[in-house]
């Protein structure tokens, strides 16, 4: 029990320490929604009823760009970024809770952080409150903060000054660190980092995103990083009776490394 309340402890720490970073950027939407033509009231409730930060970003960015003409390419964007929550939804079924209401509201507060919350712990009820503490918590931060933003934009100047940017990054990262613990997991999040960046300057918003996922499925789905990957590809050799794929142990002489590796 007690090892339960300790997890159950940390989700909530977590969550809320992510949904204050989060919440924070809010005020550069809020700010850059109104320089890019939006009324106060419509920067809210872009946030209130789209509440995926990527997807409204990306949806300023084009109409800022290229005003009313560009709605269509704005929603294309936003809708491109926003594909990814289907991916997290399927995701987060089995860990949000059985109850009819807890389904009907949960799509609206599964996003990028909610999800890597309650990832990054084992237990079911930790996961099952870092869903929640995290995604309400950034939906009511997320929203004041897209408020104060609009109001004070002028007063503001540019929000990015502030670092406020990084805000969110930062929240990631101290959420991905702890798992990067394997070849495998570290393969994964370079292989998707790169392609991300290399992408991002030459294709419209949400394809990098789109594409970089899609590169760290079959980079883990391969599993051609984690330990003992060279034996299952054939380069060890099993004994009869030994499952096919099995490990050796490091001291093993027939084992990957050992002195009787690649013998006859």
């Amino acid at each position: 029990m007690t090892d339960a309340s300790d997890a159950a402890r940390r989700a909530r720490r977590d969550g809320l320490g992510v949904a204050l970073a989060t919440s924070a950027y809010g005020i550069s939407f809020g700010a850059l929604a109104v320089a890019s033509g939006l009324d106060v009231w419509q920067t809210c409730v872009l946030s209130l009823v789209m509440f995926t930060g990527g997807s409204q970003f990306a949806f300023i960015g084009v109409i800022g760009a290229g005003g009313l003409a560009a709605t269509p390419a704005a929603i294309a964007s936003a809708g491109l970024l926003g594909v990814r929550n289907v991916a997290y939804g399927l995701r987060m079924a089995p860990v949000i809770g059985t109850s009819r209401w807890r389904r009907i509201v949960a799509p609206q507060f599964t996003i990028d952080e909610s999800t890597a919350v309650a990832l990054a712990h084992e237990e079911p009820r930790a996961r099952r409150l870092g869903f929640w503490v995290t995604g309400i918590g950034i939906y009511l931060g997320w929203n004041l903060t897209t408020l104060l933003g609009a109001l004070l934009g002028d007063v503001l100047g540019d929000p990015r000054a502030y670092g406020l940017d990084a805000a969110a990054a930062a929240a990631f990262l101290a959420l991905l660190w702890p798992r990067l613990k394997q070849r495998q997991a570290i393969a994964v999040g370079v292989a998707a980092a790169v392609v991300a960046t290399v992408l991002t300057p030459v294709l419209m918003p949400g394809m990098p995103v789109l594409i970089a996922a899609l590169v760290a499925v079959v980079v883990g789905w391969t599993n051609w990083f984690a330990p003992g990957a060279a034996v299952r590809r054939g380069h060890g050799r099993n004994e009869p009776g030994e499952p096919a794929g099995a490990e050796r142990p490091p001291d093993d002489p027939q084992g990957p490394g050992g002195e009787l590796e690649g013998l006859p």
